[in-house]
């Protein structure tokens, strides 16, 4: 199996960042360009509420400008002299933009971290990653913390 285009989705969590250390060695050891996503969760729609000093546009465009720069930090924290490498940050629902940028992008494999939620929390809150293992027609790799 030959990878081209590795795609990473992060959350910028710490399950996420020990996947990226997988996601990275196998671009470097595969010669693939690595894309890294960030998918802001589109915020519940404040619109009708009443939110002192802020516009709901205006929110919406710090939440990405904080997201760009969170990217950007990380990029400078974890590639080192990687540079074969490109970055997203968009808007949705994280599973569908994670499928949806892999798709487009042509990537050949998706690389995600899992928290191991289990019970009551993974119940209420499911897991984006299961979500993209369970829809994704492209090939996903997730790892998994160490406790």
């Amino acid at each position: 199996m030959q990878f081209k285009v590795i795609l990473y989705a992060t959350d910028f969590s710490e399950s996420s960042d020990y996947a990226f250390q997988y996601a990275l060695s196998m671009a470097r050891q595969f010669g693939a360009r690595l894309a890294l996503l960030h998918v802001i969760n589109e915020p519940v729609d404040l619109r009708g509420f009443y939110v002192p000093h802020i516009s709901f546009d205006k929110l919406e465009e710090e939440i990405a400008q904080g997201a760009h720069k969170m990217m950007e930090k990380f990029c400078r924290d974890h590639l080192g002299d990687f540079a074969n490498f490109e970055t997203h940050v968009e808007p949705g629902i994280p599973s569908d933009e994670i499928i949806s940028k892999g798709q487009e992008i042509d990537a050949d494999l998706i690389v995600m971290g899992t928290h191991g939620r289990t019970g009551l929390d993974h119940m209420l809150f499911g897991s984006t990653t299961e979500k993209v293992v369970r829809k994704s027609p492209i090939p996903v790799m997730t790892i998994r913390i160490q406790e």
